[in-house]
């Protein structure tokens, strides 16, 4: 009785399958062409002369110029500070009065150079290239770039907490490393 019962269940199972099989159409999903820099708010730049204290003229690559509200209350979102003819990374929105406020602002001019801690040693260049100076490193970071205010070093993702002319602090999941600057 019991195997009749099994068996009687198997071919239930079975015409479902295949009614089911029957009827629906398959869906072979469509590769979507994007790339990082598609979802990347960030405006690259040269800083302006008309930067200030609280404002930062950005000359952008696609030659636009544009006038950001650098300060938030709080003091200057611009880390690395802003010096005319600086290559600059800007994050940001426009305020309800029209006015651009950034969020966020990486000087890569100051970024750009060697950095070392206890256990890396590392040179950040134009172009999106790493360096490492470790020979014995398992996963040296060979690429950088920004993508929407963060520093990506590789695979790992970074706020840049402090970037001075010779300090470097970033920070994610993992912890807060600090670097300083390489002669």
């Amino acid at each position: 009785m019991k195997r009749k019962w099994i068996l009687s269940l198997m071919v239930v199972a079975l015409i479902a399958v295949a009614g089911c099989k029957k009827n629906s159409k398959q869906v072979v999903p469509q590769p979507i062409e994007q790339t990082a820099e598609d979802n990347d708010s960030t405006v690259y730049g040269v800083c302006g002369e008309g930067s200030g204290m609280s404002t930062m003229q950005i000359v952008t690559d696609k030659g636009d110029t544009l006038e950001y509200i650098t300060d938030n209350g709080e003091g200057s979102v611009v880390k690395g500070g802003l010096f005319a003819g600086d290559r600059m990374a800007v994050v940001g929105y426009k305020n309800s009065d029209g006015e651009l406020v950034a969020t966020g602002a990486v000087n890569l001019s100051t970024l750009y150079g060697k950095w070392t801690s206890l256990d890396k040693n590392f040179e950040i260049e134009e172009g999106g290239k790493v360096k490492s100076y470790v020979k014995a490193e398992s996963n040296p970071w060979t690429s950088w770039s920004i993508l929407n205010g963060k520093l990506l070093l590789g695979r790992d993702t970074f706020n840049i907490d402090v970037l001075g002319p010779d300090s470097l602090s970033l920070e994610n999941k993992a912890g807060i490393f600090v670097y300083k600057r390489a002669k």
